[in-house]
């Protein structure tokens, strides 16, 4: 290692580009064939899994590495997860052996039943992603068997039912991790070595005589070598024999530490070294570390490289086996099946599968993120070294100039004083010094450098293109009238070695590149074709979730437009991060976590790349959720509280509001009236169950599709439904039907009005209206609503008016502006009032003299007349309303607007409302030693310990514990300190939590008084949440900031 302070150590521990992807080219020869890879490297902490997202997309097989200690962590979880999502391959590396060896001080017997437990923990993962996939194909053909019958109409005599899984039919024998499939790779990459159990079947079978086929089947397993027979038998662990793998190799290797590193005997050394066949430096076996020559003599031994390379080589596939199912699952976006895409788009899957490379195949190209580098960092600006003839013609120039000088000495005034010395040429502007490169990969075809392609957008449709555009176009004639089309220019091909690029001028299929000139044609991930026929490919799937949100200004407001090309940038930069601007104008970046965010302010602080500015970020703005629960039968100290409690809150509902226009019963209904009395709305909100709401909060992909198909039927558009999607509309329709069971939740599920807010969240607006019927959300499967009376068709409407009331209100609830979640509001009610009836024509003279004239209140052009006093049950419609005269409150599809969401608002408030945090997953790996000083961290910051386990033959303890994301920050430093640094913590967003403390709540009886005092908000969890976020917001904070003013105020002073 050459010599380095240590400013540099910690300037390369904190280089942006240390946690990024990284992608190098390897070079193999294996065999008689030769091997052209790209490895992307990507970062292994859970807040940067998206960046494991962006590689996956581009690969054709994992390398996934687990810690030998640590086990199966949740970024091993979530990037098995996204390999499977991805239809990849996956290998698996245990890395890190060496640490059983020297830390946990394990012997080999007992490092073999640790790693096999480790290879059960990994096949655990895998096999629950494999059975769920089972199970779910196996639901969809019986349902199609089911509907095969129904429409046959044969099902007569006794019924075959099949209770089986089928999983015993499904073929897995590729499927899980086995060191004996040669998918599996135990190393220690700090000492240099590892190894699979090929190489060493087949250095044992020279020495012993036995094929190598018999010990790779034998060497992992339950196997053991019978010394006297020569023969390998079966039941070493009943027999109490070491098992092959302990006694051919794991005992080997500790032998080695045992000599090297425990005892450092150089005679035992030398004879390791001799019956290896190692050669080793006089200055290696001089080494004071004793880890310089282990790593010597492990990486001559079994070096770590060979063995991964050689299994990559042999078990992943390469760009010519990519499968069917994966390519069809690319270019399926949304609800659209394959088979319904244009003939032109389902060819192209030819060209996915021969990895066509023809001059007439079409190019298709993925970008799965964007990357900034140095614009002097690129290959055609960074300097070269000289040829000697350019060399030679500038120490020619030199001499020459070197003798004319010399020549005008004599002669007079040299040239530079005759006329003014110019000076160097100006810098241009550091601010520009920046390009965007694609990180991208050639799934068809051949980049070549100065390119047009097309830019397909995320809702680019192909059939619509086709119909469009001329037969034949090229990406040269772009046409701008294609929605969701654009063309750009490939400008430069890159070849990605680490942190360096090569420049190329054509790259062929299968390969990973690095394209120049597209930072203004894609943001984040695009898909490049010079075909209009091929479709944009589905969206990355990203395991975090942005949740934690911070305001950023520059210190010195002149740099502001500085910092709105930096946080842009950044954006474009980071396929995680996103950048926001508020109402307010505030600008707010929204990232992963508490590393992530650190790492996105250290970028907009130090790298000329994107601003390097001084910059002020806020406190970290942390999400909430506003909900309502089941009236609570006792109060804090367990007293009953009868009916005093709901007779509060309703009068604390009245309150403010003019008892002519608003009126709350008993029950919770409330009723609103807009302010020109023409409409009348009643509202009932009601607790979700738990599992509607996390059902809708998993399925909000499924419902934005719905909602997308029912705006297409609402539009008149055909669209062909895949029968993948219909079928998990039908599944997730038939969940709702099962868990929403009981009296007051009949027919609920047949009456959802929509979902709300953004038309994709987890509340429901039901439509409880007596004898107005109008499509549900689930139109799309078919079922068709009769039109009903005429009045329904009046109000029908204004039925975006109610839904558009209803998305107000659930976007921001009125405890402190959150987004409300699992909350069920029911239209129990809803009249729309003639502006001729009697009751109202007195208020409607009063608005005509006001504004001069009085309306005629009869609807011109008007066909339809009703007779007057004329109703339609409890839907009460004369004419249109929006034909009325006009008043000073504007259009009646308005004021329903806003009296919509002012009655979801008062009916939130007639109910217990509660206080819903974001929860992180905390799991913890501590030692006995600290394990108090770990719950001693957790208590302080409100978490709560699920369960611990011991793992077995260590003093190592897990804990998984979860942890409000509003007390998470600073978490990992207070944790690492309190604990000296023997415990690190791995935090995942988990779930949303209901707080069971009443933010309202104020304490009444003496035993309250006694146990919380007069205020108790010391206590009040909710309360304390609530106050910060409305404080922020600059809402109203009940709160006083003197107290007993007129006490006399004494302090003492220390003398």
């Amino acid at each position: 290692m050459g010599l380095s302070s240590l400013d540099k150590i910690i300037a390369l521990q904190r280089n942006p580009a240390n946690i990024r992807n990284l992608c190098i080219l390897a070079h193999v020869d294996h065999g008689d064939q030769e091997y052209l890879l790209n490895l992307i490297d990507s970062p292994g902490h859970v807040d940067f899994s998206s960046e494991v997202s962006t590689a996956v997309r581009l690969c054709d097989g994992a390398i996934v590495v687990v810690d030998a200690v640590e086990g199966v962590c949740p970024q091993t979880q979530a990037v098995l997860r996204q390999a499977w999502l991805e239809n990849i391959r996956p290998v698996l590396v245990i890395n890190k052996i060496d640490r059983l060896i020297v830390e946990l001080k394990l012997t080999s017997q007992e490092a073999y039943a640790h790693l096999q437990k480790i290879l059960e923990q990994v096949n655990a993962v895998t096999g629950t992603l494999f059975t769920s996939k089972v199970l779910k194909e196996r639901a969809e053909e019986d349902e199609e068997e089911e509907e095969k019958k129904k429409d046959s109409k044969t099902l007569s005599g006794d019924q075959v039912y099949d209770w089986s899984a089928r999983l015993e039919e499904a073929d897995d024998s590729q499927l899980y991790f086995s060191p004996d499939q040669g998918n599996v790779v135990f190393a220690s990459a700090t000492d240099g070595w590892g190894f699979s159990i090929q190489q060493f079947a087949q250095i044992y079978s020279q020495k012993m005589g036995i094929k190598a086929e018999v010990l790779l089947k034998t060497l992992w397993g339950d196997f053991y070598l019978n010394a006297k027979a020569k023969k390998i038998m079966k039941g070493a662990q009943a027999k109490g024999k070491k098992q092959l793998f302990v006694q051919l190799v794991l005992d080997n290797i500790w032998s080695l530490y045992d000599a090297v590193v425990t005892r450092r005997d150089k005679e035992k050394v030398e004879k390791v070294v001799t019956s290896l066949g190692v050669k080793l430096l006089a200055r290696d076996l001089r080494h004071s570390d004793p880890k310089v020559l282990l790593s010597a003599i492990c990486s001559q031994w079994l070096p770590v490289s060979q063995a991964v390379l050689l299994m990559v080589c042999e078990k992943l596939p390469s760009p010519l086996e990519i499968a069917a199912a994966r390519v069809e699952k690319l270019m399926s976006v949304g609800a659209r099946r394959f088979d319904s895409l244009p003939e032109q788009t389902q060819e192209l899957k030819r060209a996915f599968l021969q990895c066509s490379s023809g001059a007439n195949d079409p190019l298709i190209v993925f970008v799965s993120k964007m990357f900034a580098v140095d614009t002097k960092a690129l290959p055609q600006n960074r300097q070269r070294p000289l040829t000697h003839e350019e060399m030679a013609q500038r120490r020619d120039l030199a001499r020459q100039r070197h003798a004319d000088s010399r020549a005008a000495d004599h002669k007079g005034p040299t040239h530079s004083e005759r006329t003014p010395q110019e000076g160097p040429p100006a810098q241009l502007d550091t601010e520009e010094h920046q390009t965007f490169i694609a990180f991208a990969r050639v799934f068809s075809g051949v980049a070549k450098k100065g390119q047009r392609v097309f830019v397909l957008g995320p809702k680019y449709d192909p059939a619509q293109a086709l119909s469009m555009l001329p037969e034949g176009v090229s990406a040269s004639g772009c046409v701008s009238e294609v929605p969701h089309l654009s063309c750009c220019t490939m400008e430069s091909l890159y070849l990605l070695m680490g942190r360096e690029l090569e420049e190329l001028e054509e790259v062929p299929v299968g390969n990973v590149l690095g394209i120049g000139g597209l930072e203004v044609s894609v943001l984040k991930s695009a898909t490049l074709s010079t075909s209009p026929a091929c479709p944009p490919f589905i969206p990355l799937n990203f395991e975090a979730t942005p949740i934690v949100r911070v305001a950023i200004e520059p210190k010195h407001p002149s740099e502001m437009p500085k910092l709105v090309r930096g946080m842009r940038l950044l954006n474009q930069a980071d396929p995680c991060a996103e950048v926001l601007i508020q109402e307010t104008g505030e600008h707010v970046l929204v990232t992963a976590g508490e590393v992530h965010l650190q790492r996105c302010l250290d970028d907009l602080r130090d790298r000329s790349v994107f601003a390097k500015i001084e910059i002020s970020a806020s406190k970290p703005i942390i999400p909430f959720r506003e909900t309502v629960v089941r009236p609570p039968k006792v109060d804090m100290v367990n007293e009953d509280l009868g009916k005093q409690h709901k007779i509060a809150i309703i009068h604390q509902v009245k309150e403010g509001r003019s008892s002519a226009t608003l009126h709350v019963d008993s029950g919770g209904l409330v009723t609103l009236t807009t302010p020109n009395r023409l409409a009348t709305v009643s509202i009932r909100a009601m607790p979700l169950p738990q599992e509607v709401t996390s059902l809708l909060e998993r399925s909000a992909e499924l419902i934005r599709t719905l909602e997308q198909i029912n705006m297409s039927l609402r539009e008149g558009k055909s669209l062909d439904i895949s029968h993948r999607t219909l079928e998990a509309i039908i599944g997730l329709k038939t969940q709702l039907e099962i868990l929403l069971q009981g009296r007051k939740w009949r027919n609920a599920v047949d009456r959802v009005w929509a979902f709300g807010p953004r038309r994709i969240g987890p509340n429901i607006l039901l439509n409880s209206v007596e004898g107005y019927q109008r499509p549900s959300v689930w139109q799309c499967l078919g079922r068709v609503v009769k039109a009903g009376e005429a009045g329904a068709q009046v109000i029908r409407d204004l039925d975006n008016s109610i839904v558009s009331g209803f998305q107000l209100a659930t976007l921001a609830g009125p405890m402190c502006e959150e987004p409300l979640m699992g909350v069920c509001f029911s239209v129990e009610k809803w009249d729309i009032q003639s502006p001729a009836s009697p009751q109202h024509q007195d208020s409607l003279e009063e608005d005509s003299i006001a504004h001069g004239t009085l309306e005629d209140s009869k609807v011109e052009g008007s066909s339809e007349t009703l007779e007057e006093g004329a109703t339609a049950g409890p839907i009460q419609a004369r004419r249109r309303p929006e034909a009325a005269s006009a008043d000073c409150y504007g259009p009646v599809s308005g004021q329903l607007i806003a009296a919509m969401k002012e009655a979801c608002r008062h009916a939130f408030q007639a109910q217990p409302q509660r206080l819903m945090v974001a929860m992180y997953t905390c799991e913890i790996m501590a030692t006995a030693d600290v394990l108090g000083r770990v719950y001693g961290v957790l208590g302080k910051r409100e978490g709560r310990v699920l369960h611990e386990e011991m793992k077995e033959g260590t003093d190592m303890f897990i804990i998984k514990a979860v942890l409000p994301v509003a007390e998470s920050f600073g978490f990992a430093d207070e944790f690492r300190k309190k604990t000296s640094g023997l415990a690190s913590p791995q935090l995942v967003f988990s779930h949303w939590e209901v707080i069971s403390s009443d933010p309202y709540w104020v304490p009444t009886t003496e035993e309250e008084y006694l146990h919380f005092g007069e205020k108790a908000d010391s206590a009040n969890q909710s309360l304390k949440y609530m106050n910060a976020v409305r404080r922020r917001k600059g809402l109203y904070v009940e709160e006083k900031i003197v107290e007993h003013a007129e006490k006399q105020r004494t302090l003492g002073k220390n003398k």
